[in-house]
């Protein structure tokens, strides 16, 4: 099995994504960055620069498939409003070039790389950063890391023996979830269907 997967964990200030490889029971880093929203006021502006980094990102890797991180659900409605669209634009791009969409809730994400589920950016990090034997530079931005790390996530998902890379296989069984204790992620085949399954966040 040979596919190309594209983490992107969504935002209207920062959107940080990442880019692997998975070949067989191997996956190779691609590339990870940001798009740093920080200067741009008008909303719209910066939901079109999420569509359109999104698709750019799309063309270039061709990605079989797009992993995204949930909206958190706290108590700030409004900054749930801002990551609900962030995310809503992300996956409207993906459907527009037909690239299937899955979902997972951050808990998820940490406790699939570093096996705790309250884990920080940082300890997140620096487990990608040893599993798939990368130099332990941290980039600027952690947001970065953490749309890599929804990457990895999904790549975790359907093979529970899939090792981040021949070196390390078996180094790290405790980061990676019992396939019976993990919870499948949402797949939408259309916008249509993004909208019956999520009634609630679509107006």
């Amino acid at each position: 099995m040979e596919r190309v997967i594209l983490g992107i964990d969504p935002g209207t200030v920062m959107m940080g994504y990442g880019v692997i490889k998975q070949v067989g029971k191997s996956i190779q880093f691609i590339e990870m960055d940001v798009l740093n929203l920080s200067k741009e006021r008008d909303v719209a502006k910066k939901l079109h620069k999420i569509f359109e980094c999104t698709v750019t990102l799309i063309e270039k890797h061709k990605p079989s498939c797009l992993a995204i991180e949930a909206p958190f659900f706290g108590k700030n409605v409004q900054s749930m409003l801002k990551l609900g669209r962030a995310q809503g634009v992300a996956i409207a791009a993906a459907m527009s070039q037909r690239v299937s969409i899955h979902e997972y809730a951050p808990r998820k994400i940490k406790m699939a790389i570093t096996g705790k589920g309250t884990a920080t950016k940082e300890q997140v990090a620096k487990m990608l950063f040893r599993l798939m034997s990368m130099d332990e530079i941290m980039p600027k931005y952690l947001d970065a890391t953490d749309g890599l790390a929804v990457a990895v996530c999904h790549s975790l998902q359907n093979d529970i023996s899939t090792s981040l890379n021949d070196r390390t296989a078996g180094a790290d069984l405790q980061s990676v979830p019992h396939k019976k204790k993990s919870q499948p992620s949402k797949k939408y085949s259309g916008w249509d269907t993004f909208v019956a399954q999520n009634s609630t966040r679509v107006s």
